[in-house]
């Protein structure tokens, strides 16, 4: 469970003992049911990770709502986007393994995150991650509910394919951008869970060139 469930959940649990001692007990039913949810909606299952090679899996559980092609510096990227309801896990995975190149944390709205426009304008965590799949990003999108996006690592740091990076709080979204010559396992509509769901497959990137000797040059 993710630490924050146990705060909310004691201050409920102590605003509930509060009410019962203090008014009529029935009063208490409320916080009660209210720690109960947040207790459960903090969640964290364990996941089984893929192993695959070049494999990119769902950076958070829910359902795949837009699958698109765009175009980013002249090369073509497909991005899948991912609603998380209020009764989804929001725990965030990591889609690749590799090294995080940037990240960057853009402030903006909070519409429906199920709409085009939130993709841009919606409040933001955006993280780059150089990996065997290429140049993977992910977008942890704010909703209309969402208003805490967390995210615990930093730029420099090593990340397993699956590891858990951080959360949204509440319905959100979570968008995925990666080199479209990966093989989709996917189709929209399909409901995914973080770190388990395989979303594609990227082909084995180009091996650099060798670099020769000296003495193989004379």
């Amino acid at each position: 469970m993710v630490r924050d469930g146990i705060y909310y959940g004691l201050a409920l649990l102590a605003v509930a003992a509060l009410l019962a001692w203090l008014t009529i007990p029935a009063l208490a039913a409320i916080p009660l049911l209210l720690a109960a949810f947040f207790l459960w909606f903090f969640r964290d299952p364990e996941r089984r990770i893929p192993a695959v090679q070049g494999a990119i899996v769902s950076p958070a559980d829910g359902k795949i709502t837009d699958i698109s092609a765009l175009e980013e510096n002249g090369e073509r990227r497909t991005r899948i986007s991912i609603f998380l309801n209020v009764f989804d896990v929001h725990v965030n995975r990591s889609p690749v393994s590799g090294v995080i190149e940037a990240v960057e944390y853009h402030n903006g709205q909070f519409r429906n995150a199920m709409g085009a426009a939130s993709a841009d304008s919606n409040e933001q965590n955006v993280v780059t991650i150089r990996s065997d799949a290429g140049r993977v990003v992910m977008k942890q999108i704010a909703g209309l509910l969402a208003r805490r996006i967390v995210f615990h690592k930093q730029a420099g740091d090593t990340l397993e394919r699956g590891e858990r990076v951080g959360l949204i709080k509440f319905g959100s979204r979570t968008d995925v951008i990666f080199p479209a010559t990966a093989e989709m396992k996917v189709r929209v509509g399909d409901h995914v869970q973080g770190g388990s769901t395989l979303l594609a497959i990227a082909p084995p990137l180009p091996a650099a060139p060798r670099r020769r000797d000296v003495a193989e040059v004379r």
